[in-house]
């Protein structure tokens, strides 16, 4: 997904110039620190973000890379680096870092929803040390201690390159059509053809990339001798235009976009031989089955493993296409009553079987199957979930992964043995630990930060040693700006259920004075915002809110996830319902704090958020005076198949649900000052979401303030328009709860 969550948070993995802003002049509440303005909160990245990104080990552990910020800029280089030495080597540089990038990369990257400048996609060989970048829509082979070779010149861009394990060929799509290359004789073949305009071969469509966590199209083989790879038929789903009109030209850019209930795309999985030839198409479901091509991967026995998910996504089944050919296996079949949360555990073993994981029990935990798709053993158990597996070492027999298995508030790596046993934790530091392990097993990158600690990166041991540290973070806008932590809070909702919340509190609160407050809310499945991370501590419009007198509170509501299924799929079939009484039951919660005036309480988010903004000031508009909606979802039947359906079924099946959800419902009973925020190129939350909800306000006579960015999309990028954006916000509120 996930409707924006980088947005709404306001992160970018972008890296702006990491300077104090604003002088030295003392901020509000007489901290003594650097003032924080409303150009800082607006401008990538927040403090304590220019860390290194994208770390990948070589096949054989020996070598690291990275994505590293060159200097003060904002611009990404690829960094190479020897792990038993440390030696650092830059080995390539973006060549014109203010290039715009092509229409293809801009829309990768709001999938990605990356903010990076510079290089920002590399791939690396799985059995040799041999990488290949992206610069401009061509293609660098990346070379140690010389200068990198540019492998392709071609107007048309090349997208989601992967080479070979040997690392001598490089796949790629151009055009629509499969490519390989020789990387030693640069000569190319085309795989596939077909393609046209609505037809792909080799790409991932719209909703396995925004929505299913499935970025490739196509999957190499392990000795190099074949490519598995999808073919995608658009042409069934309408045109939807997106008119860019705000500059002294205008231009048309059209996607084939699958509204909930309406027709997905074809795809078919087809196997091709690397030196080409005809396609081997495979069966992935019975003749007129609508189903979604969720995984593919290719095993260590040169089979070919799928994972295909029913329309209902309430059925998930592993096939096995043996290398010989003939029609698949069935290894096994997951089932729900409410929906399969896809995911990346599914890991085939040197020695036989593989390892899978499971909500069967209510939390997803990690099990071993043997050669035949049977259960072997549970690894894992409890009243907890894993995060997701991080990988194997088979010599040693463990399996490391994360969870948050002493509370959802944090995230750590433990591991267990693959014949079963007791479960160790590895990192003992409490807060959020992203871990990349080598692919023998043998060493981890640990990214670590809590809301005390910006993010620290250390290469470490198996077994959690530190060996040194790759990134300390000693970044001086931290204690500029002398930004302090969240409180962290606890609070039982509606039912009973126990909910996490966090709370900024303005500086140097004096005893008595009741002040205004704002909830800043997501609320949708897939994003936890409270936790025990960095992630909170840099929310620069919290701090900066929280120093213009109002106190600004987050509670994770029931529907987010790493609760476990109950928790998670209280929702189904009702989105707008429990996540907004949760929040109802926040904010009175919030106003009964001694210092919290209840009759001034606001709301705003973006994107899932927007929408919970807008229902929260419509259902409760006596609690929330005022609200801000961003890039809000105002009718499910206007959002994509793979995500709505995934909730709420389908419109047909599902009227009445889709009528409660839908903020057009309740919008003509608007009493209290609502902003609407939204970008007009917006391809994920279309504008029409914004125009009729417009429409309706309109119709009614409800006053209603409004700011469009002609050339924005999901999220504002431009610093101008960021910085209007938040003056705007902190306009809407003031007038409303402090000058009502």
């Amino acid at each position: 997904m996930t409707l924006g969550l980088a947005a709404i948070a306001f992160l970018g993995a972008s890296r702006a110039r990491a300077a104090a802003a604003g002088g030295p002049a003392p901020a509000p509440g007489g901290t003594g620190q650097t003032a924080l303005t409303l150009e800082r909160v607006a401008r990538f990245p927040p403090p304590g973000n220019r860390v290194p990104t994208g770390f990948r080990f070589t096949h054989d552990g020996r070598i690291l890379y990275y994505l590293a910020l060159d200097g003060d800029a904002d611009v990404r280089m690829l960094v190479r680096e020897e792990v038993k030495t440390g030696r650092r080597e830059v080995v390539a540089r973006a060549e014109d870092p203010g290039r715009a990038p092509s229409r293809e990369e801009v829309l990768r990257r709001e999938r990605l929803r990356l903010q990076d400048r510079g290089i920002t996609q590399f791939v690396l060989a799985a059995k040799t040390d041999r990488v290949v970048y992206v610069w401009a829509g061509d293609l660098y082979l990346a070379r140690p201690g010389g200068e990198p070779i540019r492998l392709t010149r071609s107007e048309a861009p090349e997208q989601d390159p992967q080479l070979s394990a040997d690392g001598r060929r490089l796949a790629f799509v151009r055009d629509g059509e499969l490519y390989v290359l020789d990387v030693e004789t640069l000569e190319e073949r085309r795989l596939t053809s077909g393609a046209r305009d609505g037809v792909t071969n080799g790409l991932a469509e719209y909703i396995a990339q925004e929505e299913m966590d499935r970025r490739s199209g196509f999957w190499w083989s392990p000795d190099g001798s074949r490519i598995a790879y999808a073919q995608v038929d658009e042409t069934g789903i309408p045109i939807y235009p997106i008119v860019h009109q705000g500059g002294d030209t205008w231009d048309v850019e059209t996607h084939r976009y699958p509204f909930a209930g309406g027709p997905n795309a074809r795809v078919r999985l087809g196997i091709v031989s690397s030196a080409g030839g005809d396609t081997t198409w495979l069966d992935l479901a019975p003749a007129g089955e609508d189903v979604y091509l969720a995984r593919a991967r290719f095993g260590t026995d040169g089979a070919l493993y799928v994972q295909v998910e029913s329309r209902d996504q309430k059925t998930l089944r592993l096939l096995r296409f043996a290398a010989s050919g003939g029609p698949a296996t069935q290894m096994l079949e997951e089932r729900s009553e409410t929906w399969i949360n896809l995911g990346d555990d599914f890991h085939p073993l040197e020695k036989g079987g593989f390892l899978w994981s499971s909500e069967r029990s209510g939390w997803k935990h990690l099990e071993l199957r043997g050669a035949d798709g049977g259960l072997v053993r549970t690894l894992t158990s409890g009243p907890w979930a894993v995060d997701r597996l991080e990988g194997v070492d088979e010599k040693r027999g463990l399996v490391y992964f994360t969870a948050g298995r002493e509370t959802p508030l944090e995230k750590s790596l433990y591991r267990v043995p693959l014949g079963g046993g007791e479960t160790e934790r590895i990192t003992p530091q409490a807060g959020f630990h992203a871990v990349v392990a080598s692919p023998e097993g043998s060493h981890f990158v640990d990214a670590f930060d809590s809301v005390r600690t910006p993010p620290v990166v250390t290469l470490c041991s198996a077994g959690g040693k530190t060996i040194r540290t790759l990134e300390a973070n000693d970044d001086p806008e931290i204690a500029a700006l002398g930004l302090p932590a969240p409180e962290l809070v606890s609070l039982h909702g509606p039912d009973g259920t126990l909910l996490y919340g966090a709370i900024f509190k303005p500086p140097d609160l004096p005893p008595g004075r009741r002040c205004p407050a704002l909830v800043r809310v997501y609320g949708g499945p897939t994003a936890q915002t409270v936790k025990n991370s960095w992630e909170l501590t840099q929310d620069l419009r919290a701090q900066y809110l929280a120093r213009q007198g109002y106190v600004v509170f987050r509670l994770d509501n029931r529907g987010t996830p790493r609760r476990g299924r109950a928790f998670e799929s209280a929702l189904y079939h009702r989105l707008g319902s429990v996540e907004v009484e949760d929040q109802i039951a926040g904010a009175r919660w919030l106003a009964s704090l001694p210092y919290v005036d209840g009759g001034r309480i606001g709301i705003y988010g973006w994107s899932y958020g927007g929408y919970m903004a807008a229902l929260a000031v419509l259902k409760a508009p006596e609690l929330f005076r005022a609200a801000v909606a961003g890039a809000p979802v105002t009718g499910w039947d206007g959002y994509d198949t793979h995500y709505t359906e995934r909730y709420m079924g389908t419109p047909e099946g599902n009227p009445s649900g889709y009528r409660a959800a839908s903020v057009l419902t309740l919008a003509a009973t608007l009493q209290n000052p609502l902003l609407i925020i939204h970008g007009m190129s917006d391809e994920n939350v279309h504008f029409r979401h914004t125009a009729r909800l417009l429409n309706v306000l309109n119709a009614a006579h409800r006053p209603y303030d409004l700011l469009v960015f002609p050339d924005e999309r999901h999220l504002p990028r431009a610093l101008s328009d960021r910085v209007y954006m938040e003056e705007r916000l902190l306009r809407h509120f003031d007038r409303a709860l402090k000058n009502p």
